[in-house]
């Protein structure tokens, strides 16, 4: 028999990353520099998040030099009760640049179209411009206080309780 407060929990960290057009990333440098920046995004089935970026952003030159960010989505201030336990899911990723005009380049470059207009378009049109798949290695979901979980690494669709 299924717990129906773990289904609803497992229901909220499945969809939660659905309601951003956008995500917090957090990169390093090749000097070990750490920069925070953001991007609008696109997240599948498998929790891998697309980012299409700018050649001319700190964040796509550190993609390129270091393959990891840390990606963050994080409840809006204007809607959470409580501004020390706003609900976030975040992932540390291994990123991949998407091979230019290849296949799955261009089906995420629809799927970014289809979501923010025409403005991609545009986008796909700039040879500067480049797709990044960032793939959850692991990360944690925080509901509140006393409400924080590390997403599994073996399977990220399941969450394990933490107790400290």
């Amino acid at each position: 028999m299924s717990d129906p407060a773990q289904d609803n929990l497992l229901e909220t960290y499945q969809t939660f990353p659905a309601q951003f057009g956008s995500a917090v990333l957090a990169t390093v440098s090749a000097e070990g520099l750490p920069q925070a920046s953001y991007a609008p995004c696109i997240v599948d089935e498998a929790r891998n998040v697309y980012v299409f970026v700018s050649g001319l952003s700190a964040h796509t030159r550190n993609l390129t030099a270091m393959s990891k960010a840390s990606v963050l989505f994080i409840e809006d201030e204007s809607k959470t009760q409580q501004i020390f336990a706003r609900m976030r899911l975040s992932y540390d990723c291994t990123a991949t640049l998407l091979e230019r005009e290849s296949e799955q380049w261009r089906a995420i470059a629809q799927q970014f179209e289809d979501r923010f207009g025409n403005i991609v378009e545009v986008m796909r049109g700039l040879a500067d411009f480049r797709i990044f798949q960032l793939q959850p290695q692991s990360g944690n979901f925080v509901v509140g206080f006393g409400a924080a979980y590390k997403v599994d690494p073996e399977d990220l669709s399941k969450l394990i309780h933490r107790s400290q």
